[in-house]
């Protein structure tokens, strides 16, 4: 009796350093087992935040992105602001006219405020033209664009110097 007394007592504490450890493996009744304590897997960045710390790392050599793709619409341009302390820039999308949400997002470092538009389109269901339209969408900067080059994600290009 006194050697299962002392197995149920080691296997007590082996569970208690686990759980005050954080990593014990929890299971119950006919469902999986799952970790507590761990921590989320961290966010993968996307195709406009990839692209952004390309041209960021590379610049000034930097090239146009090959094919259209609705989260790197090129800007058909933008208009300089009235002061370098401004902390908002206007540009042009160009995005197809079956876009049924368009915008512009950027990216900010020291030296660049990289810029893109992007599109969503309607179902693929119907017809849709191929046409091109333009609207002028407001960006808002995290800072002061204080002489921070303007650079167009998809083209690669310098839009304006501030």
């Amino acid at each position: 009796m006194r050697g299962s007394h002392l197995s149920r007592t080691r296997t007590l504490a082996a569970v208690l350093t686990l759980a005050v450890s954080g990593a014990v493996a929890l299971a119950g009744c006919g469902q999986k087992q799952q970790t507590v304590g761990s921590a989320p897997p961290p966010k993968k960045p996307d195709a406009f935040e990839q692209r952004a710390d390309q041209i960021v790392r590379d610049w000034p050599q930097v090239s146009p992105v090959h094919g259209r793709q609705q989260a790197l619409l090129p800007l058909v341009g933008a208009d300089r602001p009235k002061d370098t302390g401004a902390r908002e820039i206007t540009v042009t999308v160009g995005h197809s006219a079956c876009d049924v949400h368009f915008g512009a997002r950027s990216h900010e470092s020291k030296g660049l405020v990289v810029v893109t538009g992007w599109g969503k389109r309607k179902s693929a269901k119907g017809m849709c033209t191929e046409n091109l339209a333009t609207d002028k969408v407001k960006i808002q900067l995290k800072g002061p664009l204080a002489g921070r080059k303007v650079v167009d994600a998809a083209t690669g290009k310098q839009l304006l110097k501030g």
